[in-house]
């Protein structure tokens, strides 16, 4: 299973339970786990990380010395056709512009997985809302109606077996 992380999956991870400063053990295990062609990134997603930038950014600083983005990148291009039935079938067939625009990178994510979704999973740290609809609706309720493997970033560490002594 390759499992494609959302960017609230880093960032959250940094900014909460796992900083990259307190638990260097989680990054260096995703990063182990991009090497190993587990777990990857879409340049969508990394790009949504990188416009997020502030001054003194651990994360992005990890990204780059780190060699994290080389390891974690999914190196395939998006097919359109799949991110056009993503926002149509997943959200809404009739969004406006200004709407599409507040979906963001979340239909890109998803088409990824939509290309195999035998062999792929989106990892997201939304949870469903199911009554929020159109573009408010959350990545894992538009899955579900896609019927694209998603889950939450415990489920990932549990799937692949984190541990702060997984390399010992």
């Amino acid at each position: 299973m390759l499992y494609l992380l959302d960017a609230n999956i880093l960032i959250n991870a940094n900014n909460s339970y796992y900083p990259i400063g307190q638990v260097p053990e989680f990054w260096s295990w995703l990063r182990h786990q991009g090497e190993t062609g587990q777990v990857k990134i879409p340049r969508e997603i990394f790009e949504e990380i990188q416009a997020g930038r502030k001054d003194g950014d651990s994360l992005l600083d990890w990204i780059a010395d780190a060699g994290s983005e080389a390891a974690l990148l999914l190196d395939e291009d998006v097919d359109p056709n799949l991110v056009q039935r993503v926002v149509v079938d997943g959200y809404a067939s009739d969004l406006t512009d200004v709407e599409v625009e507040k979906l963001g990178r979340d239909p890109f994510l998803i088409a990824y997985g939509l290309a195999n979704v035998v062999d792929r999973c989106v990892v997201t740290a939304e949870v469903s809302a199911a009554k929020k609809q159109r573009q408010n609706k959350r990545i894992p309720d538009a899955c579900r109606v896609l019927l694209v493997p998603c889950c939450g970033p415990f489920d990932l560490n549990r799937a692949l077996g984190f541990s702060t002594a997984w390399n010992r």
